[in-house]
């Protein structure tokens, strides 16, 4: 391990994990550690990995793999503008409207005198069921 590579905090974590695991397994020590130091650290294995991996002894080696890029060479697109007159919209518009009146019922925009007539029916009937 290089001491210049520097690992993520996720990268820490694993490589920390797994010497854990094994020093809790009973593997060898890779750093020389006194009673007092091993007291010190309560003899936990988490503790003692950390200290191995911040003194850079540990063999293990961080994969990073990177996306491959790939150059592929895209056909061009060419893309035929279609010139329409106004006539040729409006007949199409026409037709269209005309589909839609054979297909359902076509609404007429309400006017505002009418909206407030049915409003205030309304309002007259709710009070007449409220005596």
């Amino acid at each position: 391990m290089d001491d210049k590579q520097e690992f993520s905090k996720y990268e820490k974590a694993r490589i920390i994990g797994a010497r854990g695991l094994q020093i809790s397994m009973d593997a060898p020590l890779l750093v020389k550690m006194d009673s007092e130091e091993l007291d010190g650290v309560n003899y936990d294995p988490l503790k003692i990995a950390e200290k191995e991996l911040n003194s850079g002894v540990l063999p293990i080696s961080v994969n990073r793999p990177m996306p491959r890029r790939k150059e592929e060479s895209l056909e061009k697109i060419k893309i035929e503008e279609t010139k329409v007159s106004d006539v040729q919209k409006e007949e199409i518009e026409k037709q269209e409207e005309k589909d839609i009146a054979e297909g359902g019922e076509m609404m007429e925009f309400a006017d505002s005198g009418e909206e407030s007539e049915n409003v205030s029916s309304v309002n007259v009937e709710k009070s007449e069921e409220l005596e």
